[in-house]
């Protein structure tokens, strides 16, 4: 038979699990991260004009559970987000087609990596 005996405190680990259950412990700073996502598409965004490009903006939404940065382009064309449409191509009233160009993917990727290095480094930290 065997018999363990345990000994010592665990405030530590219910310390480190309080900080890691209030959600503001690891997103206090998306909202600068987000920003530098905004200003990543801007930069990236194809133009002929800047309408597209200086139309970036974010939304973030936290809760309980999980943490969302929505990033959002306002310029229209009727209902359609021009961003989307120099994205992934469309075609013209002639009959033609306009390729699309992947700008948005590349100009993001640095900015997820730096979310991540980011809660990453709080949680490895707290």
């Amino acid at each position: 038979m065997n018999i363990f005996t345990l000994g010592g405190s665990t405030q530590k680990t219910s310390d480190f699990l309080g900080k890691l259950s209030n959600p503001s412990f690891l997103y206090n700073d998306l909202a600068r991260l987000a920003q530098r996502g905004v200003d990543a598409l801007s930069a990236m965004t194809p133009r002929d004009t800047t309408m597209t490009a200086n139309s970036w903006g974010y939304e973030i939404e936290i809760n309980s559970s999980k943490c969302t940065i929505s990033w959002l382009n306002t310029n229209k064309a009727g209902d359609t987000s021009v961003a989307v449409l120099l994205q992934y191509g469309h075609g013209t009233g002639n009959g033609g087609y306009v390729q699309g160009v992947d700008y948005i993917n590349p100009a993001l990727e640095p900015i997820f990596k730096e979310i991540s290095d980011s809660v990453w480094k709080k949680v490895t930290s707290a």
